[in-house]
């Protein structure tokens, strides 16, 4: 072993996987960086002086004499207001030809914000999509993932969620997005000339798969900046949690490690939480709330991702297809707010629980009649209009394109309502209904 200022190197290996090394080695620290021949590696299992790195660039051509350099350090993001505005790869590097960062050094992937600092959620987050404002609305300091099945155009809804959310800095972390996603993102951030409030950590599907676990930690310490140091409301965007959890997975199965349900590590539940568990309220003003993508194999809700992020989160939204007008929809049967009681009528307007509740009651009427119709039985003069309703519904309100404020969401409920129904079958109390009934 030889020494130069505050670096150990070594040049014995003693075992090499597809992505490991291990090698003996003293005064290591966990998840402390390393470079092998050059190659940025990690500290990732350490056993008595027996050591084992993760090499992010795969571990082929490493020679068993390959110089091995302890940096000192765990992974750092520098932090500073400059971050605004920025793309940056997984390591936090500029990918956007800007210059680099000036900041504070901060390592990434503290713990979680003490609970007796935390505020009960209670400020409203606007997207302005009603599919998810109208009926789950979402609360700030709140964890909650999208369920999509891979062809959905989640990162669409995700770069329009970025664009209309009411947040001072949204970030986004982006894990194994194509050059095609990766592109997009940043047209549309750019031609809508909001770059100055986003922040974006890209890994594409060009970089090692292993990268990507990093990006949620990166994108959660500039939030933690952002909510801690400047009392901002930070929303973070991740996307797909997926590729994150597949990267996991790599990782385990190239260390030999038993892997649990669904070929996942056994650690999933606890990688996951660790990161979902960032979402926090403070009491001084700031927070930071999550929206993640979960996609779903084959629709599989019951696999270990989707079935380990419900336990940890507080709801899920939900992507389908609506085949009666061809467009995507947050669909309101699969969808869950647990939240939402905590602004829906507080923080919007009095009426919103029960146009909220009212609708989704004739949606699912509607959806009944549907399966009437379906099966040959007549349809009722009240089931043909629960079935146009539907329609109109689902176009006008719950289609992710549709982009309006909770005032014009409910203004639009009441007008679904009058043109169907009658005062009588909404069933709202009637002093709600004698206020925002349209006149005719």
């Amino acid at each position: 072993m030889a020494t130069k200022a505050f670096q150990k190197i070594y040049t014995k290996i003693t075992a090499i996987t597809k992505a490991t090394i291990t090698l003996k080695a003293q005064e290591v620290g966990y998840d402390e960086l390393a470079t092998v021949n050059g190659r940025l590696a990690q500290v990732v299992k350490m056993m008595g002086d027996e050591v084992t790195l993760q090499v992010f660039g795969g571990t082929e051509g490493i020679p068993t004499n390959a110089e091995v350099t302890f940096l000192g350090k765990s992974p750092t993001l520098k932090v500073s207001d400059q971050l605004a505005g920025r793309f940056f790869n997984a390591f936090g590097d500029p990918i956007d030809g800007g210059p680099d960062i000036d900041g504070d050094e901060v390592a990434i992937g503290g713990p979680s914000v003490n609970p007796v600092r935390r505020k009960q959620p209670s400020e409203l987050i606007a997207t302005g999509i009603a599919g998810i404002d109208l009926n789950n609305t979402l609360v700030s300091g709140q964890k909650i993932p999208f369920f999509a099945d891979p062809d959905q155009p989640f990162n669409q809804v995700m770069a329009n969620v970025a664009l209309r959310a009411k947040a001072d800095k949204i970030i986004l972390g982006g894990m194994g997005l194509t050059n095609d996603d990766y592109l997009y993102f940043r047209n549309v951030f750019e031609n809508a000339g909001a770059l100055n409030r986003i922040i974006s950590f890209v890994n594409t599907t060009e970089n090692p798969p292993v990268e990507r676990l990093l990006v949620p930690d990166m994108s959660l310490t500039a939030a933690e900046y952002f909510a801690v140091e400047k009392n901002e409301n930070v929303l973070v965007l991740l996307t797909d949690m997926t590729l994150y959890a597949d990267a996991l997975s790599i990782v385990s199965n190239r260390m030999d490690q038993i892997p649990s349900k669904d070929s996942m590590p056994g650690s999933l539940y606890s990688d996951l939480a660790k990161i979902y568990e960032k979402a926090v309220q403070f009491p001084e003003g700031g927070s930071i709330t999550i929206i993640a993508v979960t996609t779903l194999a084959g629709g599989d809700i019951t696999h270990a991702i989707p079935d380990n992020t419900g336990y940890i989160t507080e709801g899920q939204l939900f992507l389908r297809k609506d085949t009666d007008i061809g467009k995507v929809i947050v669909d309101p049967f699969r969808s869950l707010s647990r939240l939402k009681q905590l602004v829906a009528g507080k923080k919007t307007r009095e009426d919103h629980p029960p146009v909220m509740n009212t609708a989704v009651r004739l949606f699912a009427d509607a959806a009944n009649a549907k399966t009437k119709m379906e099966n040959g039985f007549d349809l009722s003069d009240y089931d043909e209009r629960t079935l146009a309703f539907a329609k109109e519904y689902s176009n006008d309100l719950l289609a992710i394109d549709v982009n309006i404020n909770t005032t014009e969401m409910l203004d639009k409920g009441w007008s679904l309502f009058s043109r169907h129904f009658s005062k009588e079958e909404v069933a709202i109390k009637q002093e709600v209904v004698d206020k925002y009934w349209p006149e005719a």
